[in-house]
């Protein structure tokens, strides 16, 4: 059910001065010990901040930004800062993936581009990410910033982005979106281009439904799905859902199925098989219908029937942790 990211080639970090430099979770430790680096001194960053189950808490489009990390091959979103863009910076923006697995990149204009899925080094995702976008913003024009560990304390997303804007994801198709119009796919080098070629062999085709928030329709060769990040409640909402799919009336309409459920970043993102014919545009209205169900039924507070408890049961036990 859940997306593949892209492939994306890291150069191989270089130890200075004895500190060790953060790498992907599954890579080789750079300290030569053999062992992955998430079970050598990646354990050791991991635990350096205390984990944060949600965060993305506070910040405008919670779910979206869930969505983002975890299910969504290609996007991009504007991003606004407090206070305003510094000078000579012409915009932010916070995309999905860059190439390489950079955390972000400073293009030449000076705009910022912010990766979102890149492996965590630390408990806290905020912390990483604000971390990387002010090294970003100082960043000279033309590079991308390195990963690293992050400090112990310091600003969170939620303490740099103006929470009082809005958080609208673009899903693209591809990937393009990483080289400038006026550069030019033609232009990028080749090691970009190649990048580029497997990113978007690798992209599940995805579209974010207009009728209700943080939705996304996506097409695999079997079967399409729908999986829809929910702020609910887990406890709650679980209960909402076994209501729903005891009565029959969990689905989208004929031939889809709401077969389980993703717990990522704190949130329940609730997934339904829909078969291949069934496109974006055609579960709109169905989503629209099951929101409405869904809100009935989180209003309720009576106890679970029997069928409700057995429902709620096979969807617990379908549950998938992703972070």
């Amino acid at each position: 059910m859940a997306k593949k990211r892209p492939a994306a080639k890291t150069a191989k970090p270089q130890l200075q001065n004895g500190e060790i430099p953060v790498v992907g979770a599954r890579e080789p430790c750079p300290c030569g010990s053999g062992r992955r680096y998430k079970a050598c001194h990646g354990a050791a960053a991991s635990h350096a901040t205390a984990h944060v189950q949600r965060p993305f808490e506070g910040l405008p489009g919670e779910c979206d930004w869930v969505a983002l990390r975890e299910l969504v091959p290609a996007a991009t979103v504007p991003l606004s800062l407090k206070g305003g863009l510094p000078e000579g910076v012409p915009s932010v923006t916070l995309v999905t993936v860059l190439p390489m697995a950079w955390p972000a990149l400073r293009r030449e204009d000076g705009s910022v581009l912010l990766g979102l899925q890149n492996d965590a080094s630390s408990g806290d995702l905020s912390r990483e990410m604000a971390d990387t976008l002010e090294r970003a913003l100082a960043t000279e024009p033309g590079n991308p910033v390195a990963a690293r560990r992050v400090p112990a304390e310091g600003p969170r997303l939620q303490d740099v982005l103006d929470t009082d804007g809005v958080f609208e994801p673009v899903v693209h198709s591809g990937f393009e979106f990483w080289i400038p119009d006026a550069e030019g796919a033609q232009n990028a080098s080749p090691e970009i281009a190649a990048s580029l070629e497997r990113a978007n062999a690798a992209a599940i085709p995805t579209v974010k439904l207009a009728g209700v928030e943080a939705a996304y329709w996506c097409e695999t060769p079997d079967k399409n799905h729908l999986r829809w990040v929910m702020p609910h409640p887990e406890e709650k909402l679980l209960d909402a859902l076994a209501r729903l799919h005891a009565a029959g009336t969990s689905s989208l309409g004929e031939g889809t199925r709401l077969v389980g459920s993703f717990r990522a970043h704190g949130l329940v993102v609730p997934v339904w098989d829909l078969p291949t014919r069934v496109s974006a545009e055609d579960v709109e209205k169905p989503a629209a219908e099951f929101a409405e169900r869904l809100a009935a039924a989180l209003a309720s507070d009576a106890p679970l029937t029997s069928d409700e408890r057995r429902a709620r049961g096979g969807l617990t036990n379908r549950q998938v942790t992703l972070s």
